[in-house]
């Protein structure tokens, strides 16, 4: 483990992400986002993929003790799929029957979606189930590294329209952080939100997984909570 306080590189900030998955996360609890049924709940997986993915820096002032050079994987869901069309999303689906379980998925899925090299990719372990009431998955993030990183690029168009890196030093700027308001299946929700490279929106789902690993991680930094991110300012105005 790194000293607190001194710059992380990129072993120090696999290290960390290795006891945040041992000592684990801790989600939200909000009756508005509990499954009807959690035992008859669809079971799904992400994969949660960090690493030195390339070697640009971030588009973002320095965060304290995390590499310029860190990214996370995510993907731009096509505005056609039945469940968050047009979000941004982390690699990931339903279980199949000839998965082991979600570590398996989550790295079959993300093979399927994205092309890269499993060979790479080193499972560092799941974090509790997270509820996903509007598509009624019960979804399981898979900590991963990307230990050997390989070209990545959307496979399936009516899947996924684009894969991106994202420096996780632009999700952890403060003036990029904030909050998005919405309708869930029981009442009004409200996640964290992040705009990452030129103007990029994530929220939902997957901005409450980031959050939640990046406090878990003590790498946050203080951001303003009351600020409110519109979606319609985000999306995309062209075909997709």
């Amino acid at each position: 483990m790194s000293s607190p306080g001194r710059p992380l590189s990129p072993a120090d900030a696999r290290d960390e992400l290795v006891a945040l998955v041992e000592r684990g996360v801790r989600w939200p609890v909000d009756p508005a986002r509990a499954l009807r049924d959690p035992a008859r709940a669809r079971r799904s997986a992400v994969l949660v993929l960090l690493g030195v993915l390339d070697h640009l820096p971030a588009h973002a002032p320095g965060v304290p003790r995390v590499p310029a050079d860190l990214d996370v994987l995510l993907q731009r869901r096509s505005a056609t799929v039945g469940h968050h069309p047009g979000q941004v999303a982390f690699p990931g689906g339903g279980l199949d029957p000839q998965d082991a379980g979600p570590r398996e998925a989550a790295v079959r899925e993300a093979v399927e979606e994205t092309g890269l090299d499993p060979a790479g990719v080193e499972v560092l372990g799941t974090l509790a189930d997270v509820p996903l009431p509007v598509s009624d998955n019960l979804v399981t993030p898979v900590v991963a590294w990307w230990a050997t990183p390989s070209r990545v690029a959307a496979v399936d168009h009516r899947e996924a329209v684009e894969v991106f890196r994202t420096p996780v030093a632009e999700l952890l700027d403060p003036a990029r952080r904030g909050v998005v308001e919405h309708a869930g299946v029981r009442g009004r929700l409200r996640t964290p939100a992040f705009v990452v490279g030129d103007g990029v929106l994530v929220w939902g789902f997957t901005a409450l997984v980031l959050d939640g690993i990046l406090d878990g991680l003590g790498w946050t930094v203080p951001w303003d909570r009351t600020r409110a991110f519109e979606r319609q300012r985000f999306e995309p105005s062209g075909p997709t």
